[in-house]
């Protein structure tokens, strides 16, 4: 449709139709037909009239090829303008088929693969009815407490930016007909700054630090292209996201030019009224609608109270038509006008030519994304040894975790499976050994994950589980310890004070250690964790995340050793949960922490105050030599860009991948500046006794920030460039930007 004949559309739809548009309801509503009884029960919770729903443009979570058409088909027939419906579902990294979770794929430090992931999750979503998925998320880890530190890909402005772009791009993929989905990028903005690392908890921040730290990462999605932007739960300076005048028409729409359509989270203009800014319905529908909020999901406010606040002459009917063009223009870009049913129409036979792709592609994320932390050379695993298995994960396909709300656990394999495959059922011995926690009860539902379902073992059952476990420890050769947290003890609502290993884990893995045999401990998690009290109990560990559909074939991949492990943390483990947040560019203080041990400086006297394991840390069977970075000129210019030379030699007789990483420091300025900050890296296949020289370009763009005016710029001065595998293994060389 073109752009006149969608503003003529525009002009012969009523005011109610138009707010119609601007509602999102979920599938609860859509069953049956409209306008059968049944739908009255979700209807009325809401506060909605029966009209309401053959007026909403939108559906919330309904996925299935045959019931999308039976909707849409249905609907279309009652629209009096045929206006469809635009179907939005959490597709977060993956569908019927599971990547590894998104701080998973950070930890592959390949934007391109991710991006390559993300087409796939598109085509499959499409062709069962996704028109639109809310991801990417886009939010900065920097506190391992919050849940969903398992959404984000990294605590790193620069690196979570390359991400956010990478998977906006994949899953919009040229707009390719039943192969992408619209991408909304979430949560803006802030979201997991909150305080104490409490879900929908309070977030309070300088200007300066959501400018030059949280914003970048929900930029770089605009600027790749993203359709949609969802509002966080958050106050931001005092104000909830979702009524936020500042950040979402003055910074989102006036300052990064976004002309795409704002969405609420989850019946977020309602929760306005909680927060304490609204007084009412009315109020928070004003508030949402004055900061350009688009879309209200799944809350009564715009559809009850938009008209009133126009007759009122408190909004005006010129704002109700900006936000429904935004509405109309999305689905036009979608071609829904033409064909409403989208990407369901896709042969069920591409679908399973498909699957082999998808699975493929699954594994090899994976084995990108598992980061080996400790290995005292009992890793990899040759010769087809006797081999305990052993922990709650030992055999569940759980390992797709929290939000793979429409996996197909069919296709999931297990690590048990995997390991009986490649090393022989025979040489395999499988047990639980323990429960993952003592009590789930303070876990609470989520979705179709309740927690009166999940029975923690009795005290019987449980010294019946560890002497087995111990049993079959005793006569292997080889233990492999698949432990981690619980899939409702992170995600969404799952903060934590405790982000150690559950404690029926870490004592079960102690009397392991006690036989004195080889052993492997792999995590499955969404967080990072807090490992110092579990390290000196096992010989390797291997963090896997929660690794998706293929998990079970990744980890045998590397435990084998046919898969090299070559991922590298893109967040920050700590000891101690007392660290957190977390993060590795911190500022220096007055008085920094020096070696010498002088209780007058910043450091805790019970803990170290680096992270136990760095950002940019991973391990890998083969090692390497990093030189000194070599910098082309001593003196840069502004006009001017810089190389500087890092030579690599692999040391080792296996081939291996290397994250070369380089950062700077701007030693003075005008604001106190990060101690490190990633600008590039790039990665390299090496092969053995193999030496490369990788270059990286310094540019006077890079050295920019917000000073003190809060301008943003760079000023002349000292800079570091700091070059190694980690954050932590650096060396490094100076140069000065001069004035112009």
């Amino acid at each position: 449709m073109t752009e006149e004949k969608l503003t003529e559309l525009l002009k012969s739809m009523t005011r109610k139709e138009k707010i119609g548009q601007m509602i999102q309801l979920d599938g609860g509503c859509f069953k049956q037909n409209p306008s059968e009884e049944n739908v009255t029960g979700p209807l009325e919770r809401l506060g909605l009239s029966k009209e309401t729903v053959q007026l909403c443009g939108s559906v919330l979570n309904v996925m299935g090829a045959e019931q999308v058409v039976k909707i849409q088909k249905e609907y279309m027939q009652k629209s009096r303008l045929k206006i469809p419906l635009l179907f939005m579902a959490d597709i977060i990294y993956g569908y019927k088929t599971v990547f590894p979770i998104p701080l998973g794929m950070g930890a592959t430090w390949n934007p391109e693969l991710v991006c390559d992931a993300y087409r796939m999750i598109a085509a499959e979503s499409a062709a069962d009815g996704d028109m639109v998925t809310f991801s990417p998320p886009a939010d900065l880890i920097r506190d391992a407490r919050w849940g969903r530190c398992l959404e984000m890909a990294s605590e790193d402005p620069f690196l979570l930016s390359k991400f956010s772009a990478a998977m906006v791009k994949g899953l919009q993929n040229d707009g390719k007909p039943g192969k992408s989905v619209a991408s909304c990028v979430k949560h803006f903005a802030g979201y997991s700054a909150v305080q104490a690392g409490r879900e929908y908890n309070t977030v309070d921040m300088s200007e300066r630090n959501l400018r030059q730290n949280f914003f970048p990462a929900y930029k770089a999605a605009v600027d790749a292209g993203c359709e949609l932007v969802m509002t966080s739960f958050n106050t931001i300076d005092g104000v909830p996201a979702t009524g936020n005048q500042w950040l979402l028409k003055k910074v989102l729409r006036e300052e990064w030019g976004f002309q795409g359509v704002v969405i609420t989270d989850y019946a977020a203009i309602n929760e306005l009224m909680t927060h304490g800014v609204a007084e009412n319905e009315y109020e928070a529908a004003h508030l949402a609608i004055n900061a350009t909020v688009d879309i209200d999901m799944r809350t009564a406010c715009y559809g009850n109270q938009l008209e009133s606040l126009i007759q009122n002459g408190e909004i005006s009917d010129e704002q109700i038509d900006q936000a429904c063009m935004r509405i109309l223009q999305l689905k036009n870009k979608l071609g829904l006008f033409e064909n409403p049913y989208y990407g369901c129409m896709i042969k069920k036979e591409t679908l399973t030519q498909s699957a082999f792709q998808e699975a493929a592609l699954a594994r090899i994320v994976a084995n990108r994304s598992c980061v080996l932390l400790k290995n005292n050379n009992v890793l990899p695993i040759k010769n087809h040894p006797k081999i305990a298995l052993i922990g709650p994960y030992a055999d569940s396909k759980d390992i797709t975790g929290l939000w793979a709300v429409f996996a197909d656990r069919e296709k999931t394999v297990t690590l048990r499976q995997a390991m009986e495959e490649h090393f022989g059922k025979e040489n395999i011995s499988c047990d639980k050994g323990c429960d993952f926690l003592y009590d789930y009860e303070s876990l609470g539902d989520f979705g179709n994950i309740k927690v009166s379902e999940l029975s923690a073992m009795t005290e019987v059952e449980r010294k019946q589980q560890e002497q087995k476990a111990l049993e079959n420890a005793q006569r292997a050769d080889i233990i492999v310890m698949a432990l981690g947290e619980h899939i409702l003890q992170s995600g969404e609502a799952g903060s934590r004070t405790d982000i150690t290993l559950p404690r029926p884990q870490k004592e079960l893995l102690k009397k392991i250690h006690a036989l004195g045999k080889k052993t492997v401990v792999v995590l499955f998690n969404g967080r990072p964790l807090a490992l110092k009290d579990i390290e000196p109990y096992c010989d390797a560990i291997l963090e896997a995340w929660f690794p998706g559909t293929e998990g079970g074939h990744s980890i045998c991949d590397i435990l084998s050793g046919d898969y090299n492990p070559s991922g590298r943390l893109a967040v920050s483990f700590p000891y101690d949960v007392g660290q957190e947040p977390l993060f590795y560019s911190q500022f220096s203080t007055g008085r920094p922490a020096s070696k010498n041990v002088d209780r007058f400086t910043s450091r805790y006297i019970d803990c170290p105050n680096e992270a136990m394991y760095p950002f940019g840390f991973g391990l890998s069977y083969h090692s390497c030599a990093y030189s000194a970075p070599v910098i082309s000129q001593k003196n840069m210019m502004p006009d001017e860009e810089l190389t500087v030379q890092v030579d690599i030699q692999n040391i080792s007789d296996c081939e291996g991948t290397e994250t070369v990483q380089m950062y700077l420091r701007d030693k003075v300025g005008s604001v106190v500046r990060p101690i490190l900050e990633l600008k590039d890296f790039r990665q390299i296949s090496l092969k053995p006794g193999e030496k490369q020289t990788v270059i990286f370009k310094i540019s006077e763009e890079m050295l920019r920030f917000y000073r003190q005016d809060m301008t943003w710029g760079s000023e002349a001065g000292t800079f570091e460039v700091l070059t190694g595998p980690n954050s932590h293994e650096l060396q490094k060389s100076e140069f000065q930007l001069c004035k112009k």
